[in-house]
């Protein structure tokens, strides 16, 4: 019984930990970039920035909401490829504002005063995202 309380509080520490780490890191992402004024200045719609950004709020908070439950939308498939169009677009448009800001690792290095430790931290980031795809895929895949 205590082992299993141990086991849940750990669980809900390192859960909560991680959604801390990954959300700091999105508004950081966003905030520090400016990929949000700059994907509308890509697309000319610097009025809409406010739309912009409430999209974005509104779908993080649902994505979060909808990944916490046992959610099951029985949806025909005409919306599935709408919804997957739209995706895509976002993702294709934000991939697109990246790529305008791709300078954002060495600033990054400069503030933080390791700019002859850039490879490392470029290292470390896609060895991150390898390690952790990797433990998914082996761990929560069958």
């Amino acid at each position: 019984m205590i082992l299993n309380i141990t086991r849940d509080v750990i669980t809900a520490f390192v859960g909560f930990s991680g959604g801390i780490a990954v959300g700091t890191g999105f508004v950081a992402f966003l905030s520090v970039v400016g990929i949000i004024p700059r994907l509308t200045q890509i697309t000319k719609t610097i009025s809409k920035l406010r739309s912009f950004e409430r999209s974005v709020l509104f779908g993080s908070l649902f994505g979060c909401w909808i990944s916490l439950r046992d959610t099951v939308l029985y949806l025909p498939n005409i919306f599935l490829v709408i919804i997957g169009g739209i995706s895509g677009i976002f993702i294709g448009m934000l991939a697109a504002a990246l790529t305008e800001v791709l300078n954002v690792f060495p600033i990054l290095a400069k503030r933080v005063g390791i700019q002859k430790k850039i490879v490392y931290l470029l290292m470390a980031i896609a060895l991150g995202k390898v390690f952790g795809s990797l433990f998914h895929w082996i761990y929560f895949v069958p």
